[in-house]
């Protein structure tokens, strides 16, 4: 355990506590030799208690003003599960339902039933580290690596508020893919980004260049749940006119064919209804369990609050011996 104070200078505020020791704080009276009666091993123990209470108290309240509290700590810990990167669109579009329509009381927006599907896919994992990325026209950082339920949690309730125009993929991918650094090991587990869409745009020529290195020097897995909106382009579906086979006319085939040519463990899920989307999510949940060694950040811990009531304990049973005092 690591303490520390945050005004030092109070600490000298602790000579204080030698003054219970000089003198007991009781009332004195004079009375007559006691020589000749045997000793009093309880009223001894009651005098030397009263004594180390006042000690006490003085140092509680000394340490509570000096602002002790324990230091951050890391902690050393090994699971199963993965390093997961959640990446979110977050355009307009996912405000809608499959349907293509406005949410209405029988028909969530399919923004609402990935936060509803994610929430269910963190519980069942307790082990992994999870980050998390929006996109539309820009990535938007939402949350670290963390083992943190509950701010998870929040991340994805917070996704509630109201989507953006546009969607750019490649800035959301690269941002995911920092996550991770280069070097890679045994230990560190399964790493992988999760991407929750209903769509796609086209990735300039740079940018794939780009996250080709960036995907193979990282070791990533990567899976897609793509949320299919009723009538509109598939994964897998091919143009019967060779000319509209083209990033521009059909964006999320041909991201699709990226994913593909990038060599790396890849799965493409195309949702068309919540419950393929449980179908997905619960196969992912059941293939990235590998061994993790990972550190766990433990944050700062106050303990002035700790050191006020212990002072203040004492300063009442300090109080009820005085009052229990008699006077002659």
């Amino acid at each position: 355990m690591n303490l520390a104070v945050d005004t030092p200078w109070i600490l000298a505020g602790l000579l204080l506590c030698f003054l219970p020791l000089l003198s007991n704080g009781m009332r004195h009276s004079t009375y007559p030799s006691l020589a000749m009666l045997p000793a009093d091993p309880l009223s001894t123990a009651l005098a030397l208690g009263l004594r180390l209470c006042a000690v006490a108290a003085i140092a509680a309240l000394v340490l509570g003003l000096a602002g002790l509290h324990q230091t951050e700590q890391i902690r050393e810990r090994i699971g199963y599960g993965a390093r997961i990167v959640l990446l979110l669109d977050r355009s307009s579009s996912m405000d809608t339902t499959f349907a293509g329509k406005a949410p209405d009381g029988d028909h969530e927006s399919k923004a609402a039933a990935a936060r509803r599907f994610l929430s269910a896919f963190i519980g069942q994992r307790p082990h992994d580290l999870i980050g998390m990325v929006g996109y539309s026209t820009a990535p938007l950082f939402v949350l670290p690596l963390t083992d943190n339920k509950a701010a998870l949690q929040a991340a994805i309730n917070a996704t509630a508020t109201p989507a953006l125009a546009y969607t750019h993929i490649s800035k959301g991918l690269a941002m995911a893919l920092d996550f991770f650094p280069q070097a890679n090991s045994a230990a560190d587990g399964s790493r992988m980004v999760f991407l929750v869409s209903d769509g796609a745009a086209a990735i300039d020529p740079d940018s794939e260049r780009e996250l080709r290195k960036a995907f193979k020097q990282r070791g990533i897995r990567l899976y897609w749940l793509f949320l299919r909106t009723a009538g509109s382009p598939g994964l897998f579906d091919k143009p019967q006119d060779p000319r509209e086979d083209n990033p521009g006319a059909m964006p999320e085939r041909h991201l699709h064919v990226f994913f593909q040519s990038l060599n790396l463990p890849y799965q493409a899920y195309q949702a068309e209804n919540p419950a393929a989307m449980h179908e997905a999510v619960a196969d992912i949940n059941r293939l990235e369990r590998t061994p993790l060694h990972y550190r766990e950040r433990l944050p700062r811990r106050d303990w002035a609050t700790a050191c006020y009531l212990w002072a203040t304990v004492f300063l009442a049973l300090l109080w009820a011996a005085k009052s229990g005092e008699v006077s002659i």
